[in-house]
């Protein structure tokens, strides 16, 4: 495995270049958060279970995503300023095909 590089803008516009290891089953909302690209306790609030909605994150790039599971779909659908490309980052595992990823955090609810 290899580690991927991919961006992400935070909440007050910068955006950030980061490597993100591909062996260690993280997902997009860990990476933001042992960037500390986000203040604590405000992403991932629920610890990853698709609960709270507080990883959604657009995402700018052309990349195929998983299938979005029921759950990630409910939650969306109660979440402030969801968009057509809202995703949780919870649900999006750093995978080899997730290199040059490109997400902007949603704002926080």
């Amino acid at each position: 495995m290899e580690d991927i590089s991919i961006k992400i803008k935070d909440r007050l516009g910068t955006i950030h270049q980061v490597i993100a290891p591909t062996d260690m089953a993280m997902n997009l909302m860990e990476v933001v958060r042992s960037y500390e690209l986000a203040p604590e306790g405000t992403i991932g609030v629920c610890g990853g279970m698709a609960m709270c909605a507080s990883c959604q994150c657009y995402v700018l790039s052309d990349h195929e995503l998983p299938e979005m599971q029921d759950d990630e779909e409910a939650m969306l659908g109660e979440a402030f300023y969801v968009k057509n490309n809202s995703r949780l980052g919870c649900q999006i595992q750093m995978t080899p095909e997730m290199y040059g990823l490109e997400v902007e955090l949603a704002p926080e609810s």
